[in-house]
């Protein structure tokens, strides 16, 4: 902190024997130390109290997130897709039968004329004999004549 280091602390206790004596030294020592052991406990007080103000801030800020996150969770357990575009075909239903205007009498349809097409002719039925395998002719090789001895 105050970076002193051994030859400066030295050169003190040489000044501090010099200028308080011997012989009441060792009750200035212990009267300075437990002033210092003071100072140290309350820095280190402060720093508690420093970091606990920190963690209360972060615990602020977490359940500041927290709860905007359960906001928007909770808006998404209430979305129903069906039933938005149920209450969107009703209002186009009803705003479209209100702006609408009776149509006026339209003249009767005219009947469309008979045509007449004559149908095809259906095929053959299907026999066994369609999937038989063609028929093979057999070649005909001479025989050799047995001849008996």
């Amino acid at each position: 902190m105050f970076d002193i280091g051994w030859s400066e602390l030295l050169v003190i206790g040489v000044v501090a024997l010099i200028a308080i004596g011997p012989k009441e030294l060792p009750g200035v020592l212990r009267a300075v130390g437990h002033w210092m052991g003071k100072i140290r406990r309350m820095a280190s007080e402060f720093q508690g109290q420093f970091q606990e103000a920190m963690r209360e801030a972060e615990l602020a800020d977490v359940k500041k997130q927290f709860d905007d996150m359960t906001s928007v969770t909770g808006d998404l357990t209430k979305f129903d897709p069906l039933a938005d575009v149920q209450k969107d075909v009703e209002r186009s239903v009803t705003a479209e039968a209100a702006t609408s205007t009776p149509l006026p009498d339209a003249p009767a349809p005219v009947p469309a004329p008979e045509i007449s097409v004559p149908l095809p002719e259906p095929p053959s039925p299907v026999t066994n004999a369609d999937f038989a395998p063609p028929a093979v002719e057999a070649e005909t090789k001479p025989k050799k004549a047995e001849s008996g001895a």
